[in-house]
């Protein structure tokens, strides 16, 4: 694997990276995620290649989003790469904020970029961000509690069967919950999560018209199930836990079932990292019979801000992280089951890929969420567990603290939903939408 990897270099390094001849410090801000970390520990042979030094800004998720947001839309200029994702992407691109990816090398592969990847990173046909790893989200959970709770888990289960596992494996004495689940404030932590998990039960954020739809039975009904079933089986403090926190409860042994990024599969099967992670079993999000699975889709992407200084250094970076060649990379050093997923369609016709007992999962995952069609009744925004318009992010990070207020017994889920219909009415009046 290592001579393929050395051989895939030499033959195509000189012509992806002879185009900048002076070398540069490039700022680069990511987020603390484990493949963001690896990613890290592997830029000596970007630096190797190129002369380039990379300087990291790392930092958690929701405090990256704001800092990374207020830096474009006021030109800070503080990066010269910034980790986005697919709801960031699009309408910067559309603001002209970011530089278009629309000259990378032959060498590089753009077509081979999975089209649910570059079509959620892409504004009128044009890349703007190229995607270091793709996610869905589906069920992590431990085999042997399943089946010492005299229970199977189908492939694509129902929220019903998950809520009665749940409580099944539930064992209090001995510190196991029988699920984890984000309840950490944030549009794209617990706020991500309930959005995803609403859609299956028929809610939506906006009817055709851009109303709120809070006051509807759909997100009460939501709202009363994931309450009820994390105060009967899930973890103390489970309000202020997102995906890092879920992570390690998981890979210490204390969740029966954990339904999150499917990134994650590869950290929680690491037996370097996770106390269980020859008892991980893998299943779609559950659905409700109503035709839509509680799955999301997002891309964590790497993009030049406009007006960088070192756009053709950012430029090396990106084709270096997010290439064939960079999972070659760490699946020499690593082995393939933590390789970036999700990506390229490449990295899914591999052989030696698809063997790992999580890969299909993840593909299939992926391909049933579909943005355009995310809920079951119409509705006028595109994305999964977000409305692809800027105002969205602001809205519902202030949603998910109404929610979160909820899960930490602060306030009712009535009171909950009315503050959450009226400030979004409040903020789509403000912005013209009504």
């Amino acid at each position: 694997m290592k001579r393929t990897y050395g051989a895939l270099l030499g033959a195509c390094a000189t012509i992806a990276f002879a185009s900048v001849a002076a070398a540069e410090t490039i700022t680069i801000a990511t987020v603390n995620n484990g493949d963001m970390i690896r990613m890290q520990g592997l830029t000596e042979d970007f630096t190797a290649k190129t002369g380039h030094d990379v300087e990291w800004v790392t930092l958690e998720e929701n405090v990256l989003r704001q800092r990374v947001t207020t830096d474009i839309s006021t030109k800070g200029g503080a990066f010269d790469i910034m980790t986005i994702g697919m709801y960031e992407t699009p309408i910067w691109g559309k603001n002209g904020w970011l530089v278009p990816l629309n000259d990378l090398s032959a060498e590089y592969d753009a077509a081979d970029i999975l089209p649910a990847m570059s079509g959620g990173l892409s504004y009128d046909g044009t890349l703007y961000a190229a995607p270091f790893y793709g996610e869905s989200s589906m069920i992590m959970y431990r085999k042997d509690l399943m089946e010492k709770a005299g229970l199977e888990m189908p492939e694509a289960p129902t929220w019903t069967f998950i809520r009665e596992a749940a409580a099944a494996m539930t064992d209090r004495a001995n510190d196991v919950n029988g699920i984890c689940l984000r309840g950490k404030a944030g549009w794209g932590e617990g706020g991500a999560f309930i959005t995803a998990m609403s859609n299956s039960f028929g809610a939506r954020w906006f009817d055709m018209d851009w109303n709120a739809q809070f006051d509807t039975k759909p997100w009460k009904d939501t709202l009363e199930f994931f309450v009820g079933m994390m105060n009967e089986s899930g973890p103390a403090g489970y309000a202020t836990n997102g995906f890092n926190e879920n992570l390690s409860l998981f890979q210490q042994g204390k969740c029966g079932m954990w339904i999150d990024a499917t990134v994650a599969a590869s950290f929680v099967t690491n037996p370097n990292d996770s106390t269980v992670a020859d008892k991980v079993g893998f299943a779609l999000a559950p659905d409700n019979g109503l035709g839509k699975r509680s799955n999301w889709l997002w891309a964590w992407a790497l993009a030049i801000p406009a007006g960088s200084q070192k756009e053709a250094a950012a430029k090396q970076f990106i084709e270096w992280a997010t290439s064939k060649d960079y999972i070659e990379l760490v699946a020499s050093k690593e082995g393939w089951a933590n390789v970036p997923p999700g990506a390229r369609t490449s990295l899914y016709e591999n052989p030696n890929y698809m063997e790992v007992p999580f890969a299909k999962m993840t593909l299939d995952s992926i391909l049933t969420a579909d943005p355009n069609n995310s809920t079951v009744e119409e509705s006028p925004y595109v994305g999964v567990q977000f409305a692809a318009i800027p105002e969205f992010a602001g809205i519902a990070t202030e949603v998910s603290q109404e929610f979160s207020a909820v899960y930490a017994g602060q306030q009712t889920i009535d009171e909950a939903l009315a503050k959450a219909q009226a400030l979004t009415n409040d903020a789509m009046e403000a912005a013209g939408y009504k």
